[in-house]
């Protein structure tokens, strides 16, 4: 697994992934709702989610955003791309702070640390009925860059896919 920096935000710390961050995630992912546009299904339990969250082969890096008061309030992670400088980026927030600004806020630190340490481009694959997910992305300046149709099947059914980038050229540096 690779280094994951610690990261700071007005109101929030983004942490590497620990074990208990598993049974302060289940609330919001073992929620059919909340989960409607992952790959899978909700999580039956702690150590099933647990597995997903620290698969040992998955090549991607974890943030854990907590409060000053050490409540984790979202996850967010970042995976290589297709080739060097390309990385693509995930976030979901447990439901009881969604509407707080939480993913907006730290979804900005990490896109200007990713962009700061290296990486050219940043992707994101959404539902194309994920309107949330897809506000969020258009605010922080990303750009719809390929619908996919039919693209993808998952516990929902077959779900349209939208990819969105964002070039580091484009990206305003946060000082």
């Amino acid at each position: 697994m690779r280094d994951v920096a610690t990261l700071h935000t007005d109101r929030f710390t983004l942490r590497p992934l620990q074990r208990s961050d598993a049974h302060a995630l289940f609330p919001t992912l073992s929620d059919a709702q909340q989960c409607l546009y992952l790959t899978r299904p909700a999580f039956a339990d702690v150590e099933e989610l647990w597995g997903w969250l620290a698969e040992p082969g998955w090549n991607g890096r974890t943030w854990i955003a907590e409060d000053a008061a050490g409540a984790v309030a979202a996850r967010f992670v970042a995976v290589p791309g297709h080739e060097d400088g390309v990385e693509e980026i995930g976030y979901i927030t447990c439901m009881h702070r969604q509407g707080e600004g939480v993913a907006s806020e730290c979804t900005a630190a990490l896109i200007d640390h990713l962009l700061v340490t290296g990486t050219r481009k940043l992707t994101a694959e959404v539902d194309a009925d994920n309107t949330p997910s897809i506000r969020l992305l258009e605010r922080l300046g990303f750009t719809r860059e390929a619908f996919f149709r039919e693209h993808e099947t998952t516990h929902a059914g077959l779900r349209d896919v939208m990819i969105y980038g964002l070039l580091a050229n484009d990206w305003p540096a946060r000082g």
